[in-house]
């Protein structure tokens, strides 16, 4: 089999990437690349920087490639209007297309499950429950879900990391709905379009109890405005207790957060990345 080869398509441009890195978090290009890596460490990545205006070079298509992966992003994709136009964000939903049309597989985060539903002719929208953050909690499996094989060995109720304002309100004609919880309808699907496969969740599978520390240290302010800390001690208590957690596995820390296995043994968390590099990705490696 040659080697698997992935294209990393990351979200942001560079001036929120290098907020991101100030702030200590991971810039999520480069997570993604290593989060891969780890899975399959003969894995070839190459980030793409679309929100940048930077291109595949000359004699590189999207079919090229035995997958592409999309990390999260601060966007909002509703931003890009006919009227006001964000390039960051138009080409990304561009490159969502034409990526499907290659019939390459595409998981994405987040923003990715975001990018390719409104690719694809659904919908997304501001939460009008307000923003998810820290600690997905409830997260249950549809029918659909139970059996598809983006699930395999995971529970059929989870928590994962995850930070999003923003949601899928209506996933395009031919779209598996595959879980759910209280804050989104929509927590993962499936979306076929013009012989390609997205698989993608709104939660972050990439990131562990340190790294939606990171989030929770750099959005403090926001976040104690929205309700969710109560000021910055909460918000700098329940950070510390993230990084903490991480550094060593804490029962009493464990049960402070609300955290289980779901988010803190790696092979959990990363379930979803996991099939769809086996079911998805490596076999058509093996067919090259």
């Amino acid at each position: 089999m040659s080697k698997p080869h992935i294209l990393v398509v990351e979200g942001n441009p560079a001036a929120t990437r290098d907020a991101l890195a100030e702030a200590g978090c991971r810039v999520p290009g480069p997570l993604y690349a290593d989060t891969l890596r780890g899975l399959c460490p003969q894995v070839v990545v190459r980030i793409l920087a679309v929100a940048d205006g930077e291109h595949l070079p000359p004699g590189v298509g999207l079919g090229d490639f035995d997958g592409v992966a999309w990390t999260g992003s601060a966007y909002n994709i509703y931003d890009d209007t006919p009227a006001a136009p964000v390039p960051g964000i138009k080409a990304q939903v561009e490159l969502m297309r034409e990526a499907l049309s290659a019939g390459t597989p595409v998981f994405g985060s987040c923003w990715g499950l975001q990018v390719a539903a409104v690719a694809t002719g659904g919908a997304v929208r501001r939460n009008p429950k307000g923003r998810e953050f820290g600690i997905a909690r409830g997260i249950a499996l549809t029918q659909a879900g139970v059996t598809h094989p983006m699930y395999r060995g995971k529970g059929p109720v989870f928590a994962a990391t995850a930070i999003h304002f923003d949601e899928v309100e209506t996933l395009p004609p031919g779209a598996l709905a595959l879980a759910g919880n209280a804050m989104s309808t929509i927590q993962a699907a499936e979306i076929p379009w013009s012989g390609g496969t997205f698989w993608g969740v709104q939660y972050h599978p990439e990131f562990d109890i340190a790294e939606i520390g990171h989030y929770g240290r750099r959005y403090a302010e926001g976040l104690t405005r929205e309700g969710i800390f109560s000021g910055p001690d909460d918000a700098a208590a329940w950070t510390d207790a993230c990084f903490a957690l991480k550094a060593s596995p804490r029962r009493d820390l464990a049960w402070r957060l609300g955290v289980d296995a779901d988010v803190l043994e790696e092979s959990r968390r990363l379930r979803e990345l996991d099939n769809w590099l086996t079911v998805m990705v490596l076999p058509r490696a093996g067919r090259r």
